[in-house]
């Protein structure tokens, strides 16, 4: 089987168009589509349907991509047991993160992975969470480190890190914000509905913290004012900050914005949670299992729990 062949096929895939894909690989277009050609015609049928802006697979094409994904994991996964047999530091993590926590929280434990793993080669790369599921589906990531509901899970292997509360924000002129606790206390606890008349910024819509929003205000009876979405949750900050309308944000964006905005839990103690993720049966090297728990042991020690009132 020639892996490299395979490589060419499903990165053509991957960027629905042979000259990016090209690019993508450091070899010309031609030879690429020669490269292409010899497949099929050594398969006796077409593989993609050709236009000029976009390429897809036919039938038999989903079948061989299928194959060649598999195929593809299957020498990833060998390698990696075989380093971890013979004791080998030579080998690669690619990591997918979270934009914003993703990379703070690579930072800090970077030091300990490399202190037990000096040879390690560690790729990360920072992209929300559903591209995430494609970059795991593609091979791209080995693991991918994701915040998310449980009802949101896919099909994918996934450990449990901690549940995170969702909370609520708002300006520091607004009325009920001499509610708020005093920041060395437990957040006090305040009824959305109380805000159902108020404009929100929030996350953007296809964002997986979008959808926990959604279902927030459903279970609260409320349509929200929407007045803004953003792609981070310090634009959410800033806008609450600045113009006066109200967020609901993760637990951890919130501890770092307590001089700004007065924070709230509410009655029902929302939350989504952080895991991480890797492909199904796929083989976890001791580098992989030793970041995992890296990354256990950080959030447990930088998320306050849900609250109970």
């Amino acid at each position: 089987m020639d892996f490299r062949q395979l490589e060419y096929i499903l990165e053509i895939a991957k960027e629905n168009n042979i000259t990016r894909a090209a690019k993508n690989l450091f070899i010309s277009q031609s030879a690429l589509n020669q490269q292409l050609l010899k497949l099929e015609q050594e398969l006796g049928v077409q593989l993609f349907y050709r236009s000029r802006t976009n390429w897809h697979p036919t039938a038999a094409g989903e079948v061989y991509l299928d194959g060649a994904r598999k195929a593809m994991h299957i020498r990833h996964d060998t390698y990696q047991h075989i380093q971890d047999i013979t004791k080998s530091e030579k080998s690669q993590l690619r990591l997918g993160l979270t934009p914003d926590r993703g990379i703070a929280m690579f930072t800090k434990i970077y030091a300990d992975l490399h202190h037990n793993y000096r040879k390690l080669m560690i790729l990360p790369l920072e992209m929300p969470v559903r591209h995430q599921f494609r970059a795991l589906y593609n091979g791209d990531i080995d693991i991918g480190f994701i915040t998310i509901h449980e009802s949101q899970l896919g099909n994918d292997e996934y450990i449990h890190i901690c549940p995170e509360e969702i909370v609520i924000i708002l300006p520091k002129s607004h009325p009920l914000a001499k509610k708020a606790a005093p920041p060395s206390e437990p957040l006090a606890c305040l009824d959305l509905r109380l805000l159902s008349d108020e404009p929100f910024t929030l996350m953007y819509k296809s964002s997986t913290n979008r959808a926990i929003c959604d279902n927030i205000f459903a279970a609260n009876g409320i349509t929200p004012n929407i007045v803004m979405e953003t792609s981070t949750t310090d634009s959410i900050v800033s806008m609450v900050e600045t113009i006066h309308c109200c967020g609901l944000l993760p637990r951890y964006y919130m501890e770092g914005a307590k001089d700004r905005v007065a924070s709230f839990v509410m009655p029902e103690h929302p939350t989504w949670d952080l895991y991480i993720m890797y492909r199904k049966n796929s083989y976890l090297s001791l580098a992989n299992k030793e970041y995992i728990r890296l990354v256990k042991e950080f959030w447990n020690e930088t998320l306050p729990p849900v609250q109970t009132n």
